[in-house]
């Protein structure tokens, strides 16, 4: 078997932090994306293969804009469905402009099949994150907002962490105030849960379609959350977003993946990050990839999730785990730039 590459698109291969999020602007963002996973498919060998997951966290967060805003004319959808929206979106981006790119690449590569795939990701109802809901998303409110929020929807502000609320904060009815006090007009923010992955639901077809060859685009977002209704196994979707780099290490799991890409906005993971004396991670190995993550060096909200999940992989049996910049992607598969994380 050759390299099987699973490559995890950051926000900025869709849409830029300056940017209002038109379709023009998403789609400008994803042909520059797509011109580099080209070049990836075009240096495979004999037996590799690639796939690809990506995130949503502006698109599902506009959508549950949208969806409030028309509440009054048709009736506004759940969170889960809105989250299945937001992956049928994105996926359509990358799937025609894929396409389309290795229609203009020509030889070989005009004839490799690509697909997203709607893509279900189950979540245990135990998970901590449901008595104490961490994940931004949507827009930003007032005090007096968010008090009218809580009086007209039943959200509920700043709740203790705990069975208390429990019920609320799985439906997603929670406000926190997420920037500190007098920073901002607006420093209240919805949340919702961010369970971790257990296993991706669609994994064993996904895996049959990357085996004949097909770039499959899958688990967008984290994948739709959801979870064992009874011991049936029946499914059910819940009010959460998970991080698309940890669903992604499972979804590189289930096509039993050697390397996993991780493209954000940075060139490298760096130690020190913000101050005078930080410098760039290269190549290290997993035991001091755990140390320099539990001395804190990789900021929860932003490089911390994509170094976890970087070591989770090499942990269950991966080759290599990798983490840089889009534009950097080739280099970083030939080793010449990156920080690498390896067994």
């Amino acid at each position: 078997m050759g390299r099987r590459l699973l490559i995890a698109l950051g926000g900025n291969a869709i849409k830029r932090r300056t940017e209002e999020g038109t379709t023009a602007q998403q789609l400008s963002n994803v042909a520059i994306t797509c011109e580099q996973i080209v070049k990836l498919i075009e240096r495979q060998g004999e037996g590799d293969r690639i796939a690809i997951t990506h995130g949503n966290g502006p698109q599902v967060g506009n959508l549950l804009v949208q969806q409030e805003a028309g509440s009054g004319i048709v009736p506004a959808q759940a969170f889960d469905v809105v989250g299945s929206m937001s992956q049928g979106q994105i996926g359509y981006m990358f799937q025609q402009t894929l396409q389309n790119y290795l229609k203009k690449a020509g030889g070989d590569a005009a004839d490799v099949p690509v697909v997203a795939v709607v893509n279900q990701v189950l979540v245990s109802p135990d998970d901590p994150e449901f008595l104490d809901p961490t994940k931004p998303i949507g827009n930003f409110f007032s005090r007096e907002e968010a008090e009218e929020l809580a009086r007209t929807q039943g959200y509920v502000i700043d709740p203790p962490a705990g069975e208390e609320y429990r019920e609320e904060k799985r439906t997603g009815f929670v406000i926190k105030r997420v920037l500190p006090e007098g920073s901002s007009p607006k420093p209240y923010r919805r949340v919702v849960p961010s369970p971790d992955p257990i296993a991706n639901v669609e994994g064993g077809t996904i895996r049959s379609l990357v085996d004949q060859g097909v770039v499959v685009i899958a688990s967008g977002g984290g994948g739709i959350p959801v979870m064992k209704e009874n011991d049936n196994g029946e499914l059910k979707g819940v009010f959460a977003v998970i991080d698309k780099d940890k669903a992604g290490e499972r979804m590189a799991e289930a096509i039993d993946a050697t390397d996993f890409l991780v493209l954000t906005d940075v060139e490298h993971a760096m130690l020190n990050y913000g101050k005078p004396d930080q410098e760039p991670v290269g190549e290290v190995g997993l035991e001091e990839a755990e140390r320099l993550l539990a001395e804190g060096h990789f900021l929860r909200g932003s490089m911390g999730p994509k170094v976890e999940a970087c070591i989770r992989f090499v942990k269950w049996g991966g080759r290599r785990a990798t983490i840089t910049s889009l534009d950097n992607a080739v280099d970083a598969i030939d080793g010449k730039t990156g920080t690498h994380i390896v067994p």
